[in-house]
């Protein structure tokens, strides 16, 4: 996507919108998807605890009630996340099966083997500070909106060691694809220049972080940045995107603290 044309497209549009940058692009001129760059990255992943050999999945209607709910995470907003994400795995292809995994780990669909599988998105609360009157509002405002972080959450769950598989799953494709790789979304196509594994948040009984580089129709790469946590035999995703960032090409911040705790508690 090139900064002067589909980044800043993205610009004028709304925000719902926008979050389909992750998978389908800005605009229909191409396809962009998730980047993101490592200055000095480690792998994070960290093994205590099994999932359990009989361990039974849990439903999607059980795991609905366990993603974060508006309300329960203080500075952010909560919202579905059906309009902003791929609906399922056959809308997302790429071309290195090794790579499937984190292609859908940051489309917030089950990395692993399951059908339990639900998602939203948490994003940064600025209404304190948006203008309460058409009359107030400046250049600096409208650019201001987009500067705005928002994280896709997806929830997984699996029978007996499905979970664990899914994390190897992850772990591999960080190994398998760091030379990137390519990705077909909603017809759209983009290209993932590099993957790397870099040190996150943690917590849970394992966790994987990393982050991908992806190419901005020759004008650079865009940055982002992804975790994936295993709690017990449910498996959380989290992929952040700052629309400003994106508009300029530039690196995302990484999945927030605040969000990665609040929803593994309520794993617990």
């Amino acid at each position: 996507m090139k900064r002067t044309s589909g980044a800043r497209l993205c610009s004028t549009a709304a925000i719902g919108a926008l979050s389909l940058a992750l998978l389908t692009g800005c605009s229909s001129d191409d396809g962009s998807k998730d980047s993101g760059k490592s200055g000095g990255s480690k792998g994070s992943s960290s093994s205590s605890s099994s999932s359990g050999s009989d361990a039974k999945a849990r439903t999607s209607a059980e795991l609905e009630k366990l993603l974060l709910a508006q309300g329960e995470i203080k500075g952010y907003k909560v919202a579905g996340g059906d309009d902003t994400l791929p609906k399922s795995k056959s809308a997302v292809k790429t071309d290195k099966a090794a790579c499937d995994p984190l292609a859908w780990a940051t489309g917030g669909l089950a990395p692993g083997d399951t059908d339990a599988n639900v998602s939203n998105t948490v994003s940064t609360d600025k209404a304190s500070s948006s203008p309460t009157s058409l009359d107030d509002v400046s250049e600096a405002d409208i650019e201001g909106a987009f500067d705005i972080d928002m994280t896709f959450v997806g929830l997984s769950s699996y029978d007996g060691d499905g979970a664990e598989k899914a994390m190897k799953a992850v772990s591999d494709g960080v190994q398998a694809c760091a030379g990137g790789y390519g990705l077909k979304a909603e017809g759209e196509t983009s290209k993932v220049t590099k993957v790397a594994a870099e040190k996150g948040t943690g917590g849970g009984d394992e966790s994987v972080a990393f982050s991908e580089d992806v190419d901005m129709d020759g004008e650079g790469t865009a940055t982002f940045h992804a975790e994936v946590i295993r709690e017990g035999n449910t498996v959380a995703t989290f992929y952040t995107v700052n629309f400003a960032a994106f508009a300029d090409g530039g690196e995302m911040g990484p999945v927030p603290a605040a969000v990665v705790t609040a929803q593994l508690g309520k794993l617990k």
